[in-house]
This record gives structure tokens, sequence and C-alpha cells, in this order.
């Protein structure tokens, strides 16, 4: 079975939006290297609609190494508002139930599957059991106002630590799981 995984940053104080406007001066060699062996495990790639957006605007031109793995992997697009077919190299929009169509794609063969920012995404499928590991980029910040992971209606959802690392610029890397036991 293919593992569903996300990678998010985080500030201390828990904030996941816009971490271009506070990460960058944290972001150090520790953190490139958990992105650069992590990424080449998956070949499969889901976004919301916005995250869809941003990256399809910025990646078919980008003049960065990473646009070699972002473009022609498979990239499935949530969202309730875009109507296909979309226009970037291999983007197809989820038809039906998000929770329903992952948990059908984990079945399939293929790598590892990789949700991409996308807080509402990531929630859905990690309360659902459907994502097999989170690993939160803690950077030492804090932000203030922005999205967070959690909703006030989230119910308490026990994890397990499976990995941890603190990188050089004090970046805390901690990759969870469901707790199997709850």
């Amino acid at each position: 079975m293919r593992t569903v995984s996300a990678s998010l940053f985080a500030s201390v104080d828990g904030v996941l939006e816009n971490p271009g406007g506070w990460q960058f001066d944290q972001f150090d060699d520790g953190l490139g290297e958990l992105m650069m062996t992590e990424l080449p495990k998956s070949d499969t790639v889901i976004l919301g609609r916005q995250m869809y957006d941003e990256w399809s605007a910025y990646w078919p031109s980008a003049e960065d190494d990473f646009k070699d793995y972002i473009n022609p992997i498979k990239k499935y697009v949530a969202s309730t508002s875009l109507s296909g077919p979309l226009e970037w190299e291999n983007s197809e929009l989820i038809e039906g139930d998000l929770v329903e169509f992952v948990r059908e794609l984990k079945q399939q063969e293929g790598g590892d599957i990789n949700v991409a920012g996308s807080l509402s995404v990531v929630r859905q499928l990690l309360l659902a059991g459907v994502l097999d590991k989170i690993t939160l980029m803690i950077h030492p910040v804090l932000v203030g106002e922005g999205k967070r992971l959690t909703e006030e209606v989230t119910p308490v959802t026990r994890l397990t630590l499976i990995d941890h690392k603190i990188t050089e610029k004090g970046n805390a890397l901690m990759t969870y799981a469901l707790k199997a036991d709850v």
C-alpha cells in the first residue's frame, strides 16, 4: 500500500499559513535535506485549489531545480470551484469525495503520495485516518495570526512521534502518525 504524507512549515505558535512571509531566514540544510529525501519517494501530489493556483502559475516557467520534480509529477487537485480539464501538465481534478478518492489511490500501484500545503485537505485526510504521516517543520518564530492545522471543532486526535530532528538553525522537524491504539 502507498504511503500518504504531508510536510508543513509551522511557527512555534502553530501558524501554518503563508510561511513565505516568515520562514525563509530560518531555512537551513536540515530542512533542505528533509525535503530532498522525502520528495523523490513520491510520484503523486495532492493539492487544494489555492495551492494549485499558486503552483500552476509559478512552476511551469520557473528557473528552479525543483521544477524538474514538480512539473512532470502526477497532480490531483481537490476543488469544488475548479472545472476540468486542468491546463498544467499532469494535473487532474478529483471527482467525488476526497477521502474516498485518496483511499482508492493508496491501493493502486505506485510510489508515495504527498499532500502539498492545502491545510483543509491535510486536515480532512488526517482526521479521516487516511494520512499516514505528517511532518511539522517548526520554525523558531512566533507569527500570531494565521491559519492552523486544526479548527475549534477538531476532535481530540492522538498522534505518535515516529521521527524527529533539530536543525542547525533551531527548526524542529517532527514527524507523526495517527496513534494506532485509540
